[in-house]
């Protein structure tokens, strides 16, 4: 009886949580969308108003709505035009007090992660962590530059080592290249590797121990 209750547990688990965390963003988004509606039905005329109401009434509003709003956004900011609202957007965000700091760096990170001339995360490597003889997985994110890299002397690249089971949260590490050891799996494989906690191995051909690693520094 255990093992049967186990195995229909593990059967419909991955699906549970799936929904479960669509409906929690779709809740959100529509939780937005029906708060903007209120702000919406002060400014607007009364007749305006009753008729934006009802569309806070239909589930998943909210997504639809942004992504129709992302979608076009992408579309503004992508021409000649666009850009120079951009630029101007981005000028104002850096001189208020505060904001600007945040909104600097938050825009730096993802600029860096998302760009699709980026590196960061693109390839997963082996590294010796905590300590030599123990090895864990990393993404390597780029090089250290600047002062750090006149101190460091050597050459090195900057790491995150992602923890299990929740790889949001991790290690910024910078090591010498030397000390890499590239892997062949992709960027999605070894966070599936990590998130199971070792469970959910690549497959064959794809991944290789540290004694089977290449020779071969990364670069």
């Amino acid at each position: 009886m255990k093992k049967y209750l186990i195995a229909g547990l593990l059967t419909w688990l991955p699906l549970a949580i799936t929904v479960w965390v669509l409906l929690w963003v779709q809740g959100l988004l529509d939780g937005v969308f029906r708060m903007l509606l209120k702000v919406a039905g002060v400014v607007l005329p009364e007749g305006a108003a009753d008729g934006l109401s009802h569309l806070g009434t239909w589930p998943g509003m909210g997504v639809l709505v942004m992504l129709v709003l992302m979608l076009a956004t992408g579309m503004f900011v992508t021409n000649i035009f666009g850009q120079w609202w951009l630029r101007q957007w981005d000028a104002l965000m850096s001189r208020i007090p505060i904001v600007k700091s945040i909104y600097s760096s938050v825009k730096q990170v993802s600029d860096t992660l998302f760009s699709s001339n980026g590196n960061a995360f693109r390839e997963a490597v082996l590294v010796p962590y905590p300590h030599a003889g123990s090895w864990t997985i990393a993404f390597v994110t780029g090089k250290p530059g600047g002062e750090v890299a006149e101190q460091l002397g050597e050459e090195h690249v900057s790491l995150y080592v992602p923890t299990t089971p929740n790889p949001t949260s991790g290690f910024f590490l910078m090591m010498p290249r030397r000390s890499v050891r590239p892997l062949q799996m992709s960027v999605d494989e070894a966070l599936k590797y990590i998130i199971s906690m070792g469970v959910v191995t690549p497959p064959a051909g794809h991944a290789h121990g540290p004694e089977e690693a290449d020779p071969n520094p990364v670069g």
